[in-house]
């Protein structure tokens, strides 16, 4: 939501005129915020929604150090952790994810992710296209194809909320609307955006001011109709209740969670870690706030993986804060009774190098990347595909990234195939018709 700052005529309450059509109405085909909230409740609409949460971790996370150890091979390739057993039978994990092992029978994992160009962006994760084709095509995000296809869950809760920080290397940094146009973009959780939801233009005292002469013009509708006055009331009440504060505000402050929760996620930094993300555990808490607060998509950009020199020392401080954030936000979805209508997927750009180099790193390594996946309705407790000897290669049941978007746009409701009409009103199909769901998933 939005307020709109600037000159115009002001009223007695030093409220500007802009300002007071954008508070009163909220319009969506002539109807006020106060008629909207009324229409929900009339219509009975639920708390619960069909939601994603992607965290994308920008640099492309060892497959061989995470989710695909290969503790047969030769020392230049399987590196220096040792293989734990998960909840999974005959699945093993990193030494340093033992939280994630307990929870592998609420996840699933693809060690197979194949089709993705080696370049350092999040392109390919957030819209199904590379970097250049995006660029040249506008292709929009796919939280902007939800916000378009399904619209907000909520009048005052907007569809997309994106947690990237901005970060420098560029190409990391969230994509666009593209050929929606601005209406579709989401709202940024940091900077002007966040700023426009505290509703700064405007002081509670005048709101309280406001209150008092729409109770007072409505004292006679009460005598006249007392019964049928009572929904409307409510609506009002609910109204005002969501000007004087703000509902993604509350979602984002994360003091106002149980404590024992937010001891599970443990904090990490809100340093941005190289060029790109920070590894923050709070973005994954606000990340689930914002999900039952109404907001059908969160992006997360989680840390930074490049590690081309020190992989093993990187990985030694990273994946401890990775294995208890992660796994809270898994037994979260679940024990939140979310896991049938919320689904996350964690994933990079690509996976890294069988051979480690000369500086002890891994360096791009294109062919193939793991992903894991959690709720949304999915066969959980199973692995996907399988590499070779030495994690180079899909060697069974390759799965196309693109395959990964569309099992979400599918867990969303939404047909990965269809057209969307651009901002010139023009067809568009939001997936080439190879890219298909999961088959093992849905």
């Amino acid at each position: 939501m939005r307020l709109f700052a600037g000159s115009g005529h002001r009223f007695c309450d030093q409220v500007s005129r802009r300002s007071f059509l954008q508070i009163g109405s909220l319009a969506v085909g002539g109807l006020s915020l106060p008629q909207l909230l009324q229409a929900d409740q009339k219509q009975g609409k639920r708390n619960s929604h069909k939601a994603i949460i992607m965290v994308y971790l920008s640099g492309g996370l060892s497959h061989q150090d995470s989710f695909d150890l290969k503790p047969a091979a030769p020392a230049e390739i399987r590196g220096e952790f040792s293989p734990i057993p998960s909840s999974v039978p005959g699945f093993d994990v990193c030494e340093l994810l033992p939280k994630l092992a307990g929870v592998m029978d609420r996840c699933a994992v693809i060690r197979s992710v194949v089709g993705q160009r080696d370049e350092h962006s999040s392109f390919q994760s957030l819209t199904g296209y590379t970097m250049g084709e995006t660029q040249q095509n506008r292709y929009p995000n796919f939280g902007s194809i939800v916000a378009k296809v399904q619209g907000p869950t909520n009048p005052i809760v907007p569809p997309f909320v994106d947690l990237f920080p901005t970060m420098q290397h560029r190409p990391y940094n969230s994509t666009g609307a593209g050929y929606l146009g601005s209406p579709y973009q989401q709202m940024r959780a940091d900077g002007e955006d966040l700023a426009s939801m505290k509703l700064r233009y405007i002081e509670s005292v005048q709101f309280a001011n406001r209150q008092k002469l729409l109770e007072g013009l409505d004292a006679f509708r009460h005598a006249a109709d007392r019964s049928g006055m009572n929904d409307l009331d409510q609506s009002y009440r609910r109204a005002f209740e969501v000007l004087t504060s703000s509902k993604l505000l509350e979602a984002i402050d994360v003091e106002k969670e149980d404590p024992r929760v937010r001891a599970r996620y443990a904090s990490g930094s809100s340093k941005h870690q190289g060029d790109g993300a920070p590894l923050w555990n709070d973005q994954l808490l606000i990340a689930r706030r914002l999900i039952e607060s109404g907001v059908r998509v969160v992006t997360v950009a989680y840390g930074f993986w490049d590690t081309h020199g020190n992989n093993f020392g990187h990985l030694k401080n990273n994946l401890p804060v990775v294995d208890a954030g992660l796994s809270a936000l898994v037994e979260d979805i679940h024990q939140r009774g979310l896991a049938d209508d919320v689904s996350l997927v964690v994933w990079g750009e690509f996976g890294r190098t069988p051979k480690i180099n000369k500086d002890a790193g891994r360096d791009h390594w294109a062919p193939v990347q793991a992903a894991l996946l959690s709720g949304g309705g999915m066969q959980m407790g199973q692995v996907i595909g399988s590499t070779d000897k030495t994690g180079a290669y899909a060697e069974s049941r390759p799965v196309h990234y693109r395959d990964v978007l569309a099992t979400i746009y599918h867990n969303l409701g939404i047909d990965p195939h269809q057209f969307v009409r651009d901002i010139n009103e023009r067809p568009v199909q939001i997936l080439p018709e190879d890219a298909r769901p999961i088959r093992e998933l849905i």
